[in-house]
């Protein structure tokens, strides 16, 4: 299951400092150094444009600044830096033994300074959207188009690729045409009592969390998006499937509006 990151996150108040050679995905090292060494000498310059290019606003220049401490902030678990909507509806921390022993291996995590992290992986809380443009290095985007592909080939292994990622995340890494019989992504809708269907935000994130953590719990490993659909089924929610397309099969989660 392949999860966004969250903009928002809680630093850590103690703890060893960043080691890039201890992440997972190891062979992603070099483009992770890249993308930080970029990050600081960025933020390292003129705190306002540093705050333009990162999209922040004047009252959140302390976030350039926490950018510039990176290679010594203290670090905690991805999967405890990581807040926001979706992460607390996951709620890591509450899962039991055997759902927190799934995680580490069948969850991921986009990262616009690391490309992908596992739950476990130990890192600061940083701020850099996956819409940036980092000056020496280009679009963040671009960059992991360019290296992800291996890694999560790697994490992957032969089983079904949940995508849970949003448009901006989804931008680093689009799985190739062969591989689509193996992909499913999710959609969230409110239906209202006309039978009209939109997508909010919020409830978007919230059930894709709740999701998570409803298929770790149960254990189930289903190997096909129809599987998936049907275990979701079991576990108590309205799903509809698309047909195939090359870029994988999507799940529409049905929410009642209101």
């Amino acid at each position: 299951m392949l999860l966004p990151p969250s903009e928002g996150k809680t630093a850590a108040r103690r703890g060893r400092p960043m080691d890039l050679s201890t992440l997972s995905s190891p062979g992603l090292r070099d483009a992770r150094q890249e993308v930080l060494d970029a990050l600081v000498t960025l933020c390292e310059g003129d705190p306002a444009a540093a705050a333009g290019v990162l999209g922040l606003t004047s009252g959140q220049r302390d976030l350039v600044h926490a950018n510039v401490d990176l290679p010594h902030a203290p670090t905690a678990r991805a999967d405890r830096v990581y807040t926001g909507v979706l992460y607390d509806a996951l709620d890591p921390a509450g899962l039991d033994s055997a759902a927190r022993r799934r995680a580490t291996s069948r969850v991921a995590i986009t990262s616009s300074l690391f490309g992908v992290l596992r739950p476990g992986d130990r890192v600061p809380a940083y701020r850099l959207s996956g819409s940036v443009t980092l000056p020496g290095l280009g679009s963040v985007a671009g960059h992991w188009r360019r290296h992800l592909g291996p890694a999560l080939d790697d994490l992957r292994g032969d089983g079904l690729l949940v995508d849970l990622r949003s448009g901006t995340y989804a931008a680093f890494w689009k799985p190739p045409a062969e591989l689509a019989r193996r992909v499913a992504t999710v959609r969230v809708l409110n239906v209202a009592d006309d039978g009209t269907r939109t997508v909010v935000s919020h409830f978007n994130k919230h059930t894709k969390g709740l999701l998570v953590r409803a298929l770790l719990l149960d254990g189930a490993n289903p190997r096909t998006p129809a599987a998936l659909a049907a275990v979701l089924r079991d576990l108590g929610w309205a799903v509809e499937v698309d047909e195939p397309t090359p870029a994988g099969t999507r799940l529409d989660v049905l929410l009642p509006a209101g």
